[in-house]
């Protein structure tokens, strides 16, 4: 079950709205949503839903032992990162994920280290780690939040009209990034990477549309999740900010994934030493970290080189002083989107024959190739085009304008609730046509 799937649009999500709704005393609400939660993994992945509550009794056992510990609390937190990341790996190894076992073992691990920092930042109550743990908007593809940011909500939280009608905006908005902008993308993608040779045009297209993909795919995962939040009280962390206008490979990761940045940064940069210890260890660091962020995405080769080649970028920003530089530059927003586009292009490649092969096309793919640009146009209709135009000028910040130019007119709620009913049954269109794919993020 998905965000997207009827299942889920018409029967879950309503029932579980109506129930906590109705239901009046904050216990029942609570329990209600680590059931739903459970429910909710249950119908993706049943046989593992035995080692995600494993990780929850884990965490929360290792927390309490951490807060009542005077002695060896490294080596029980070593004990149980150690754990987490063999788990994750052999898992990564093995190709067959566990759904959400990436996300959801971050947050877990986030918040021993958190309890390791600061005792009296845990709970000793099993409930509110497991609903933590188990808040199902969140549970399968984030954003990854820390549990000192969720806690005050666990047990005091409240749901008005406005931040209901906000959260159902969210959701549709997300929605509609989903189905409608990231599928047309996807088109031509699978059209491109399905060739075996290429001309420029073609990888360029193919590569341009991935980078549209990939955004609006989860972007549109992450403002559904924002959206479901606000409908049970509850406020889950920003993901992005608009990374493609960014003006650096820095400013990139400052706005892409923002709640993984921020857990990298927190739990391995940091530790590591940071900025702190000169250029040269700082440049070290930042290439370990980056490298951890690849192989956190998968184990293949093009997911090592991807982070290897964000994490060079960096080093290469540090050393020049590059962020301070390019600073709203045009020249450091065409660099970093030209270096972005590389590096997708390679982390969507099977293989790194076929990243090698894409990459040659794009720089040096003079000569037409008749089949490509064909299987090209076949998969390019009206609409897909319009949408992909659509999803170019929408990775711009033009909402934000326009809805500050709009909003103080007397029609705006008026007039946002028609547009948002328009956009929904324009997915739930897309949706019947059986066009729908999987969330590119539920597969790390």
């Amino acid at each position: 079950m998905n965000f997207a799937s009827p299942l889920f649009l018409f029967a879950f999500l309503p029932l579980v709205l109506i129930a906590y709704h109705l239901l009046r005393p904050m216990q029942a609400k609570n329990a209600l949503l680590i059931a739903a939660g459970l429910v909710f993994y249950a119908f993706g992945d049943l046989r593992h839903l035995p080692l995600l509550l494993a990780s929850c009794a884990l965490h929360y056992a290792v927390g309490l032992a951490l807060m009542r510990a005077r002695r060896r609390r490294g080596l029980l937190l070593a004990a149980c990162v150690t754990v987490d990341l063999a788990v994750l790996a052999i898992y990564k190894w093995r190709g067959a994920l566990p759904l959400g076992i990436s996300f959801y073992t971050f947050q877990a691990i986030s918040y021993v280290v958190d309890v390791y920092r600061a005792p009296q930042s845990g709970t000793r109550s099993f409930r509110q780690a497991l609903q933590y743990l188990t808040f199902f908007p969140q549970l399968t593809a984030g954003p990854l939040m820390r549990f000192s940011e969720v806690q005050p909500l666990l047990d005091a939280r409240r749901v008005t009209w406005d931040s209901a009608f906000d959260g159902c905006c969210r959701f549709v908005c997300g929605l509609a990034k989903k189905v409608l902008l990231a599928a047309a993308a996807a088109k031509l993608v699978d059209a491109v990477y399905a060739q075996e040779s290429l001309d420029a045009l073609c990888a360029w297209t193919g590569a341009v549309c991935y980078c549209l993909q990939l955004y609006f795919d989860f972007s549109g995962y992450s403002d559904m999740a924002v959206g479901l939040g606000l409908l049970f009280g509850i406020k889950l962390p920003e993901n992005f900010r608009y990374p493609y206008c960014a003006d650096s490979i820095t400013d990139f990761w400052r706005r892409w994934h923002i709640s993984l940045s921020r857990w990298f940064r927190d739990y391995l940069y940091i530790p590591l030493g940071g900025n702190r210890k000169g250029t040269l260890r700082t440049m070290a660091n930042k290439l370990l970290v980056f490298l951890a962020t690849g192989l956190w995405h998968g184990t293949g080769w093009t997911f090592v080189l991807w982070g290897l080649w964000h994490g060079l970028l960096s080093c290469l920003e540090t050393a020049l002083h590059l962020p301070e530089k390019l600073k709203t530059r045009w020249y450091g927003h065409v660099y970093a989107l030209l270096a972005v586009i590389f590096g997708f292009a390679v982390f969507r490649a099977a293989d790194v024959a076929q990243a090698g092969a894409l990459l040659g096309a794009m720089l040096t793919g003079f000569s037409p190739n008749t089949a490509c640009r064909a299987a090209l146009l076949a998969a390019l209709s009206r609409r897909t085009a319009l949408l992909c135009i659509l999803s170019l000028a929408l990775c711009l910040p033009l909402g934000p304008w326009l809805r500050k130019k709009i909003e103080p007119l007397r029609v705006w709620n008026a007039l946002r609730g028609c547009l948002i009913l328009l956009v929904f049954v324009l997915c739930l269109l897309a949706l019947a046509s059986g066009s729908f794919q999987p969330f590119i993020y539920a597969s790390f």
